[in-house]
């Protein structure tokens, strides 16, 4: 029975230490007999060396317990010297392999010199010690501790190969140099401080208690029950936030409605119901304005609560609220249009036709802000109801559908004189004689917007703030008028769009009083006009904020001309202008899209830096690389005069 289940044992391969111990007759069991054995006679012999000298055995015993601890104390020393040792040794190979580098031969050397060095280098390679192959043992070059060599074993200083352990000390030192030391926020925190600059937040220094406070609600927005008595500039806040949050939810929105509030902003609806909608109006039957985004839930029975609630409704936004029929908009207009001022609509695909807008001139006639945007069922014919609401001081009208200049010129004739805001985007076919019209009939504008445009031409535009007796504009988009043509990147011979002429025609009529500018994507402006409107002395004391994305000219020069040239400056945008480098921006200032400066705006852009000292130090910088020379002689590029 045993030899069969000998027999049928499952045995794998074995070891050539295994073959060995087998072949000479060596077992186990006979090796730790002599073990034993060896421990046996030793302590019988030191109790006889006990026994001769006359010392008791227990005395013996603690001697032998203080040796065995001062060893290892002594092992211990030692261990971590060797380990100072090996991280000096680290240190030395490293710098020893570059001045390794440094003493090859430099050309023009003897002849001599030459023959001798390289008699030394072949003999060298002659008794040079032969590298070991994979699956060998070595010793480590700087801890000299045994280890296996594999195809990954890195070679230390002196040619010598290095363990495990040590290979990864070099790599690690090694890696530590190359990289340089990142400034400023990383990570998770560098993402929320850009996220909240496009935002149009600018946090410098310590956060407001209020804004701390505010930060906390949000993050136990499920377990607040009450906000109490806050001021309506504040409820808006905490609305925006929750909105950005994703945490305006049903529970949450009933924070917001209190019987005396008179206007409620909400800028996400998508988590709340039909139902939710009508509470805003049942606890809030003061209510004046209304402003709801992305309003999907917000259906005809809505629409029903509020005319039979709401009475004093004076400002109505919606944006997406594409459930709402045709006839309930002209029922509404027919309740309370008369109470109605702001009338803003967006993103209406399914209703709200021409025939809606027909009914504005006759149910709302006290309408003075008027926005109707991306509502894809309306036409050009809506243009002539829009011309016969006297009062309206702000318009705003964009849609896909392709309208004729003599229409626009027709509508801002008429009710040209009363605007304070034009806005028209994505108008593309606008060409220069609707400009023309807007410099005859609009004295009075504040706002001026026509982005997305391919028609009309630099001398248009130029010509326009030439000739206009309007006052100096405050808000200025002209964003994307430019020649779209792939065949001619360079555009045509007569510029299409805001041009350097227009530019600067612009910026003369209206720099004084100019605080918001977006010239974005308008890629026919020069450097020579940048640099001729930012010119370092002229003074734009109003300009807050300013967007040059995608505009090629824009460099390091422009930007540091435009911080000397305004300086209640905020906020700049910078998108896609890569010819910005090493920027030096002053305090109080975001600058948004640079990555290429990205350190330098960590560095300054929080900290107090004189602006003129800060402008100095990049003019220095321009002329020691384009050899100019140094700081304080005359320039030859007239930026900063």
């Amino acid at each position: 029975m045993s030899a069969r289940r000998n027999a049928n044992r499952i045995r794998g391969p074995q070891s050539a230490l295994t073959d060995f111990l087998a072949a000479n007759n060596i077992s186990a069991q006979q090796i730790r007999d002599d073990y034993t054995r060896r421990q046996a006679q030793a302590q019988a012999a030191a109790e006889a060396e006990a026994a001769a000298n006359g010392e008791p055995q227990d005395e013996q015993a603690a001697l032998d317990e203080a040796a065995e601890a001062e060893a290892a104390i002594e092992r211990s020393r030692k261990k971590r010297k060797a380990q100072q040792d090996v991280v000096a040794k680290i240190k030395k190979g490293k710098g020893k392999g570059k001045d390794q580098k440094k003493k090859k031969g430099k050309k023009g050397s003897d002849d001599e010199e030459d023959e001798g060095d390289s008699d030394f280098d072949l003999g060298k390679e002659m008794y040079k010690k032969k590298v070991p192959l994979p699956g060998q043992l070595e010793n480590c070059e700087l801890c000299e501790k045994r280890f296996t060599v594999t195809p990954y074993s890195k070679t230390g200083p002196d040619g010598g190969l290095l363990c495990t352990k040590c290979g990864k000390e070099l790599a690690k030192d090694a890696d530590a140099e190359k990289k340089p030391k990142k400034t400023g926020p990383t990570g998770r925190k560098r993402r929320k401080i850009e996220s909240d600059r496009l935002d149009g937040k600018i946090q410098m220094g310590a956060k407001s208690l209020q804004q701390l406070c505010i930060e906390k609600v949000v993050h136990h927005a499920t377990d607040v029950d009450d906000l109490g008595d806050l001021p309506q500039s504040l409820m808006e806040r905490l609305g925006e936030i929750f909105t950005k949050e994703r945490v305006m939810k049903p529970k949450q929105l009933k924070l917001f409605l209190r019987p005396d509030v008179d206007s409620i902003t909400i800028h996400d609806c998508a988590y709340l119901e039909s139902d939710d909608m009508k509470q805003i109006f049942a606890i809030c039957p003061k209510i004046q304005k209304v402003a709801l985004g992305n309003a999907c839930q917000f259906k005809n029975e809505s629409m029903e609560y509020m005319i039979e609630k709401a009475h004093d409704v004076t400002w109505l936004q919606l944006y997406a609220a594409n459930l709402i029929s045709e006839d309930m908009w002209t029922k509404y207009f027919k309740t309370h249009g008369r109470k109605l001022e702001v009338l803003k609509l967006q993103w209406l695909d399914a209703a709200f036709e021409d025939a809606q807008v027909e009914a504005l001139p006759r149910y709302c006639p006290n309408l003075r802000r008027l926005k109707l945007e991306l509502c894809r069922r309306l036409t050009p014919a809506c243009l002539e109801p829009i011309a016969k609401l006297k009062k309206l001081q702000h318009l705003s009208l964009g849609y896909s559908t392709p309208t004729s200049n003599a229409s626009i010129i027709k509508l801002i004739t008429t009710i040209g004189p009363n605007l304070l805001t034009l806005s028209l985007p994505s108008f593309s076919d606008i060409d220069d004689t609707v400009l023309e019209a807007i410099c005859i009939s609009c004295q009075k504008l504040r706002k001026l917007r026509i982005n997305g445009n391919d028609t009309m031409t630099d001398a248009g535009l130029s010509a326009l703030f030439t000739n206009w007796a309007n006052p100096p504009l405050r808000f200025i988009d002209f964003s994307a008028t430019r020649d779209v043509d792939n065949s001619n990147p360079d555009g045509p011979d007569e510029c299409i769009g805001l041009g350097p002429e227009s530019f600067i025609s612009m910026m003369m009529h209206s720099g004084s009083k100019l605080e918001d500018l977006n010239i974005s994507s308008c890629r026919h402006i020069t450097f020579d006009a940048l640099t001729t409107v930012f010119n370092g002395s002229t003074q734009y004391p109003e300009l807050k904020q300013i967007d040059v994305s995608f505009v090629s000219a824009v460099d390091t020069l422009v930007l540091a001309g435009l911080f000397k040239c305004a300086p209640m400056l905020r906020k700049v945008i910078a998108f896609g202008c890569f010819n910005i480098e090493d920027v030096v921006v002053p305090a109080g200032v975001v600058v948004i899209g640079v990555p290429r400066a990205q350190d330098a705006i960590e560095k300054f852009g929080g900290v107090g830096v004189d602006v003129d000292s800060a402008m100095g130090a990049m003019v220095d910088l321009f002329k020691r690389e384009n050899g100019l020379g140094g700081y304080g002689e005359e320039m030859d590029v007239g930026v900063f005069g």
